[in-house]
């Protein structure tokens, strides 16, 4: 019998500086979120050093005895006790405690997760004091997203974004590399004197340019696509928005009873899914599955995947979707708004969906939360993805919300052009129908330009 091959644990550990304008519950929320962040990527975070300064430092981003007390925990003589079985569990309630400041690592730690973006030269001091991986918090989320790209236009908007942030630490490599990173010319270079760090550049910025104008051919043929689902009569798209991790997928395959991919990790989706909301209804309705939003998304990738962020700006109606069970939901709200701005969609129509209340105590403690989130936000709506119920009302919102436009009107149709019948049963909802010696008469309800339309092509079939 086959031995299950186990992946090998990794271990990591956490680091953030606390500064005046951010209060402790909103610093708490950034650096659990770090955590699920590193998970995410396959690390189990063993523990987490903070700091609080007026400001970063400007040689390591922590200070001089916060730099040491790291080095002493990851470099320490761990073989004078209990060094660790690398297989065993981390009791993250345990290993999480600062209290021990001579403490070491009972575990190898591979890599420091720093809950900031820090400049290159930060890192690389902090990487040679400490001993280990530094990764900052765009690192950490470009590598997720590499990992998670799936289309070619998700990956190439990742492979820019990437290439953005590794442009200005060449110099930083160049450094370490002594007199290689120096002038060189004659035969291979591009160039009489030009260093191996100007070629790396521009190797950089050309394949940036590839990786656009590859971008700019699939946003042709998105557009082409979503041309076409707009030609449809009677056709209405929603767009689900909301912070990484709130539940849009589990919401979308209740929607839709499509196999999207459902996982409880940062980032799940990154390629937008479009799907026909289930059961159909007049109008006929699209809905999409897009990038969750992220506190301090690198603006690198808030740019390279706003052809992506477009179905929520070709949206009809956004559903904002968030975690009612997550304390911070007020700062991922705040998130996504801004990213909302920056693709500027924030004129688009909007519902709140307060998700995951299911996941809030007992059921007294859930009634409490949802009288308290209907006050504050009058009009959302509080439910659960996995409660068929609360998807039912979600789905009789959403069809309200496209009906309320409907014309109500008669149509005849005559028995010569009754092949017809079909196509006014899929754009229109039929009210009543009455049959007549040259044909029928139905009384519709359905939009203004379906009927139009109908009707020009059943004076086309007499």
């Amino acid at each position: 019998m086959q031995k299950e091959i186990k992946e090998k644990p990794r271990y990591a550990i956490a680091a953030s500086v606390q500064l005046p304008r951010v209060s402790d519950v909103e610093f708490a929320a950034s650096l659990t979120e770090l955590r699920e962040l590193a998970k995410t990527l396959g690390f189990t975070v063993t523990r987490t050093f903070t700091q609080k300064r007026s400001g970063f430092d400007s040689t390591a981003y922590m200070g001089v005895g916060k730099r040491q007390e790291i080095r002493h925990f990851v470099l320490g003589d761990a073989g004078e006790g209990d060094e660790g079985d690398e297989g065993d569990e981390v009791d993250e309630a345990v290993a999480d405690t600062a209290d021990a400041v001579d403490a070491i690592s009972p575990y190898p730690i591979e890599a420091i997760f720093v809950d900031h973006e820090i400049s290159p030269s930060q890192a690389r001091n902090l990487e040679n004091e400490v001993g280990c991986q530094v990764m900052d918090r765009t690192m950490v989320i470009l590598e997720i997203f590499h990992r998670n790209a799936r289309s070619p236009a998700a990956r190439a908007q990742v492979e820019i974004a990437r290439l953005g942030y590794l442009a200005p630490r060449l110099r930083e490599a160049a450094k370490l590399a002594g007199p290689q990173g120096r002038q060189r010319s004659g035969v291979g270079g591009r160039g009489a004197g030009e260093s191996n760090t100007e070629l790396d550049k521009r190797k950089i910025r050309d394949r940036i340019a590839e990786l656009q104008m590859e971008i700019v051919t699939m946003d042709a043929d998105r557009k082409t696509q979503r041309a076409r689902r707009q030609a449809h009569q009677g056709l209405a798209s929603v767009a689900l928005v909301g912070y990484t991790n709130a539940g849009k997928s589990t919401l979308m395959r209740a929607l839709t009873g499509s196999e999207v991919l459902i996982a409880n990790k940062l980032f799940a989706t990154l390629d937008t899914t479009v799907r026909t909301l289930i059961p159909e209804g007049v109008p006929r309705v699209l809905v999409s599955d897009t990038v969750g939003f992220i506190k301090n998304l690198p603006h690198g990738l808030v740019a390279s995947f706003k052809s992506t962020l477009e179905e929520a700006l070709d949206a009809s109606l956004l559903l904002h979707v968030i975690d009612a069970s997550d304390p911070g939901f007020e700062r991922q709200i705040a998130a996504t708004e801004q990213v909302l701005n920056e693709i500027e969609a924030q004129d688009v129509p909007r519902q709140l969906i307060f998700n995951k209340i299911d996941h809030v105590g007992d059921a007294a403690t859930q009634a409490e939360c949802t009288a308290a989130l209907c006050a504050k936000y009058p009009g959302c709506i509080v439910m659960s993805a996995r409660n068929p119920d609360d998807v039912t009302k979600l789905h009789q919102t959403m069809l309200a919300f496209f009906q309320k436009d409907l014309v109500e009107a008669e149509l005849f149709l005559p028995w010569t052009a009754q092949q017809l019948r079909g196509e006014l049963f899929a754009h229109c909802k039929v009210l009543a129908e009455r049959a007549e010696e040259t044909g029928a008469f139905f009384s519709v309800r359905g939009e203004q330009g379906a009927l139009n339309n109908l009707r020009s092509q059943i004076e086309q079939a007499r």
